[in-house]
């Protein structure tokens, strides 16, 4: 991983330390990330713009063009995996991408954390 990829692991973990969502903070030690935009040419992927695989976060663009929310975001999937390794992935065939809990929550957690404004967003739950 590049310093960037680090820097933006690290940025997104403290973020992800705001929320009281599960029982341990996200680990990252073994958190991988990759930029791989051939990989997002495949159909399954063209949807995505980052696709986290347990502890493979796998980005369309490099984190240097922005990618902070989405590098939260995805660190997010590997945050429920850790507490929910099998659950949480299998979870999508019965409720799908769109209606997914976890994807619902991944998403708040990108938005609830951004900006220097937020101050505690647990309250904003």
């Amino acid at each position: 991983m590049t310093a960037g990829e680090r820097a933006a692991l690290a940025q997104a973990k403290a973020r992800l330390d705001t929320l009281d969502w599960w029982p341990r903070p996200v680990r990252i030690a073994h958190v991988r990330l990759a930029t791989v935009p051939w990989l997002f040419k495949l159909p399954w992927f063209r949807r995505f713009a980052g696709y986290a695989m347990w502890n493979l976060v796998l980005l369309r663009r490099p984190v240097s063009q922005g990618g902070g929310d989405l590098v939260t975001h995805e660190l997010c999937h590997v945050w429920q995996m850790q507490h929910r390794p099998l659950r949480m992935p299998l979870s999508y065939l019965r409720t799908g991408y769109d209606r997914s809990p976890y994807e619902r929550q991944a998403r708040a957690a990108a938005r609830l954390t951004s900006g220097p404004a937020v101050a505690d967003p647990r309250t904003s739950l």
